[in-house]
């Protein structure tokens, strides 16, 4: 899915971004149009354990070890299903580049779709943010930046800001031009400008990170 499919008026809530906060408004209009990517993964299970590989890792690293989890099950469009995580031998995940805490977290994950406790999409889509968290954290390894994670991009929510996020707090000093790693505190206390479009405030948090990092 691409940013056109997203439930919010892009052009507006850019606008209200930069009007509410002129500061991260340079960054807006330093960076460009907002232009995020959706995943377009078949069900909440499959967002999921996308998000769990990706943890604390590089994207591309990340990508690679997705990617080779994939590639186990190559007869299965759109990734593993539950049950087939729950099947695989523990030795052919860990080849795949899984830590042994990812893995448990996958098989929770899997256990917890198996039995009916994960949302479907179109359950989800009828469901408050916090509610969506609070649902979803009681699986082992999926904490509220997980839960975000997919807030923002596979249902493609407005108004999440994953505080504790490094990019986010990276580029949040890079915007603010602050000398220390700003708190989640403190992005929490700013973020309050930009409701109720804090994901477009984020991707541009994200981009700065990004540029400041390309420099």
């Amino acid at each position: 899915m691409k940013a056109r499919d997203l439930t919010f008026d892009v052009l507006a809530a850019v606008d209200h971004v930069r009007r509410a906060d002129p500061a991260l408004g340079r960054v807006v209009d330093a960076v460009g149009a907002f232009r995020i990517e959706l995943l377009e993964t078949p069900n909440v299970f499959g967002a999921l354990s996308r998000a769990i590989v990706y943890q604390q890792l590089h994207d591309k690293a990340a990508a690679t070890i997705f990617g080779r989890v994939q590639a186990l099950f190559p007869k299965s469009a759109g990734g593993p299903t539950a049950r087939q995580i729950l099947g695989a031998p523990e030795d052919k995940l860990r080849g795949a580049g899984l830590s042994r805490s990812k893995l448990l977290s996958l098989r929770d994950l899997a256990q917890h779709a198996e039995e009916g406790r994960i949302p479907t999409l179109a359950q989800v889509r009828k469901m408050e943010d916090e509610a969506i968290i609070e649902h979803l954290t009681q699986v082992r390894g999926i904490g509220r930046w997980t839960a975000q994670m997919l807030l923002i991009f596979r249902l493609g929510r407005p108004d999440v800001l994953p505080i504790d996020d490094y990019g986010i707090r990276k580029g949040f000093g890079v915007a603010f031009r602050k000398r220390d790693l700003p708190s989640p505190r403190d992005v929490e206390k700013r973020g309050d400008r930009w409701r109720p479009y804090r994901t477009v405030a984020s991707w541009y948090l994200w981009r700065a990170a990004d540029r400041a990092k390309a420099r």
